[in-house]
Parts: structure tokens; sequence; C-alpha cells
């Protein structure tokens, strides 16, 4: 996969990240109590903060370290969530079909620092 494929393909996963935890967000906004919190911040504003900093980086071709520490940080979150979801210590907000979405932004956030880790092996 060409290293410019690459580039478009990470931008689509954040757009689509960004618009399902904005959405999230949003509605968390609106009716406290939807998104379960990191002491007293939601997890919705912490994940949503995740994709649109390292998109930014992604975008403008700055940041590694910004793109890792964020996206590595969301994986770390969805990995515990994902991982207590399963084994019923955590209920994560779920999808209209009754999908976790811990288990959508683990699979998100692991294919956008793949992804990462593949496109920076491709360029040198």
């Amino acid at each position: 996969m060409k290293v410019n494929t690459l580039k478009y393909l990470i931008s689509i996963i954040f757009i689509i990240g960004i618009l399902g935890a904005g959405n999230l967000a949003y509605n968390e906004f609106l009716e406290e109590g939807t998104c379960p919190k990191l002491s007293i911040i939601p997890a919705c504003y912490v994940i949503l903060a995740c994709f649109v900093f390292p998109f930014i980086a992604h975008l403008f071709n700055k940041g590694k370290i910004i793109y890792f520490l964020f996206t590595g940080f969301a994986l770390s979150l969805a990995t515990y969530a994902t991982i207590g979801q399963l084994l019923g210590e955590i209920q994560c907000p779920k999808t209209e079909g009754g999908l976790p979405m811990c288990y959508i932004s683990f699979v998100i956030f692991a294919s956008l620092v793949l992804l990462k880790i593949i496109s920076l092996k491709k360029k040198t």
C-alpha cells in the first residue's frame, strides 16, 4: 500500500471516529450520564480529544509524538473498557444495535496506530 493511500485511509478513519465520538459527546452534553466518567470528565470527551489532536497532527504531517500519545492513550482506554465489558465489570455505551462502543473504539484506535506505524516504515 502506498504512503498516500495510507494517509488518505488514516484520514477517513479519523473523520469517522470524530463524527461518532462527537455525536456521543454532544449527547453527553445534552443528557449527562450517557458516557462513563474518567474521574469527573466523561470518557467520550477524552476520546473525542484523542481523535481531534492526532488528526490535526496527521493532516499537517507534524507531531508523531502527539499522534502516538493521544492514539496510544485512547487505545489503552479502549482496551481496558473492552476487557471490562467482556468481564461484565464495565458498561460501555452501546449502538442502537446493541454493540458496545468500546469495541468500536478499540478497533478504530488499533487501526490508527498500526496504519501510522506502517506508513512511517514505508517512508524510510
